[in-house]
């Protein structure tokens, strides 16, 4: 499997793909959404773990609650975009691990550690936020993920049991090109890379 993608699906993938801030008046299938998961969650995560959950916003009723969380910037944002995914993790995806882990020990190895269960939840659940962004660009909708929300007010709404954690918004569908801001600059290698 060491083989090259083609060179054009770095263009919708990256470097022509931008964040939307504005969305075009048109729905988003579940069932696309579901092939949406189907492809995401063949992401690697470490041992395996998944503890993304995705939550799907997709009427005006369901988004209407996340309104109180958001910070003026987004609201607009969210009010419009035809889905908005709360990308979460589960706090205890380690009860997961017998049904999903060749190694049901891992389970306990978790259980009792509060410190490393927090962080490869967070961790992994931030990779595979990052998976359903690029897996929904492959299926050709357009993102918008945010960060401008109190993740306390979005758990106490959507999460009252407090097993699941927000970690961060995106919006999806199909990106309105009249509300895209100038593309920001990026850092080069020199400024972000080492090699030793």
């Amino acid at each position: 499997m060491s083989h090259q993608i083609d060179p054009a699906a770095w263009t919708t993938l990256f470097t022509e793909a931008r964040s939307q801030n504005g969305w075009l008046d048109k729905p988003v299938d579940e069932l696309l959404l579901q092939e949406l998961y189907e492809i995401t969650r063949m992401g690697p995560t470490s041992m395996n773990c998944q503890p993304a959950r995705f939550v799907f916003l997709t009427t005006d009723a369901a988004k209407a609650r996340l309104m109180p969380a958001l910070m003026p910037g987004n609201v607009e944002k969210t009010r419009t975009a035809p889905v908005v995914a709360i990308v979460a993790y589960d706090s205890r995806f380690y009860e997961e691990m017998p049904r999903i882990w060749h190694n049901p020990a891992a389970r306990d190895m978790f259980g009792g550690n509060a410190e490393l269960a927090a962080s490869t939840a967070f961790r992994n659940g931030s990779l595979q936020g990052g998976y359903l962004m690029m897996v929904a660009r492959g299926l050709g909708l357009d993102c918008g993920p945010m960060s401008g929300f109190v993740a306390d007010k979005v758990d106490t709404e959507f999460f009252p049991d407090g097993r699941w954690k927000t970690n961060f918004l995106c919006g999806l569908g199909h990106g309105d090109p009249a509300k895209l801001m100038a593309r920001q600059p990026r850092l080069p290698f020199e400024d972000a890379c080492r090699v030793l």
